[in-house]
């Protein structure tokens, strides 16, 4: 059951039986009503141990829609993304193109124009299910620009203004493999409760393939009233394992003193063999991290 306004987790619940579905639907519809001012809701297929795979779309107000290929979100804490690459690890070839084409077929049918991207679940047995469309630039866009060299918010402008793509979808090749760790100011050993305050020091990693995007500097001051976020690490190698070795390398050169963050936990995973192997689901941070 899910709220139809909703975002980030909220206005879910999981029925399993008649009883659940009474009981979650009220509970799913005063959770929606209270966080957005909606209580409709809906309800979609349970799949269990899925991953998370969203394809970034561009389209244009003369027809044309491409895709920039996918990027794997699977590592979540409560439905909240930490961990996000480019090209998944789940996917085969015949399975990308279907997903590809598919967000493609969607964004053509409802005229869309504007960056955006076509969320789906993976299930263990290869099947991919719709979630939703988030009509908008995402935080992780930056995996989807390492990987193909595309400036997706310049694209976005430009077609915002109307004019035509300036590509076509043979012009967009996949090189590489790139991984993005959302760093918040986070207490992961404390269930990940906010911790606001004082930077007293911020000193961000460099290197090849390594990219920062934040906001902070020392003596910076992160405010209690919004979102967590004070930055994004980004690497981009040319392979997978490789692009573990220097994420983990950034990470552990990455000095945020004052609040606590999540870089701790994000070493951990990127540590953990089932990511190593590229095997984890949406349930792995609460299985191996709780």
């Amino acid at each position: 059951i899910k709220a139809s306004s909703g975002g980030g987790g909220r206005g879910m619940r999981v029925a399993h039986n008649e009883p659940a579905l009474v009981s979650g639907f009220h509970a799913a519809r005063a959770e929606a009503d209270a966080a957005f001012g909606d209580d409709t809701v809906y309800i979609e297929r349970f799949v269990e141990r899925p991953r998370h795979v969203e394809v970034q779309i561009l389209g244009d107000k003369f027809g044309k829609v491409l895709h920039l290929g996918e990027r794997d979100c699977s590592v979540q804490r409560r439905h909240q993304k930490l961990i996000e690459e480019s090209p998944s690890p789940a996917l085969d070839d015949e399975q990308r193109a279907m997903l590809n084409a598919a967000a493609v077929r969607m964004a053509e049918a409802a005229k869309y124009h504007n960056a955006g991207t076509v969320e789906f679940l993976l299930a263990p047995s290869g099947e991919f299910y719709f979630i939703e469309v988030n009509a908008r630039i995402q935080v992780e866009h930056t995996v989807t620009e390492l990987v193909t060299g595309i400036d997706l918010i310049q694209e976005m402008i430009r077609v915002a203004a109307g004019e035509p793509l300036s590509m076509d979808q043979d012009d967009i090749v996949i090189r590489g493999h790139a991984i993005e760790c959302r760093i918040n100011a986070e207490d992961p050993a404390k269930d990940f409760q906010p911790s606001p305050g004082l930077v007293e020091a911020f000193v961000p990693p460099g290197g090849p393939g390594v990219r920062v995007d934040s906001h902070c500097f020392s003596g910076y001051r992160i405010p209690p009233n919004y979102d967590s976020m004070v930055g994004k690490l980004l690497v981009h190698r040319p392979t997978r394992q490789e692009a573990i070795r220097t994420m983990r390398r950034a990470l552990s050169e990455f000095v945020i003193d004052g609040p606590k963050t999540t870089i701790p936990i994000h070493l951990d995973i990127l540590g953990h063999r089932d990511f190593r192997a590229g095997t984890h689901d949406t349930g792995f941070l609460e299985r191996y991290f709780s």
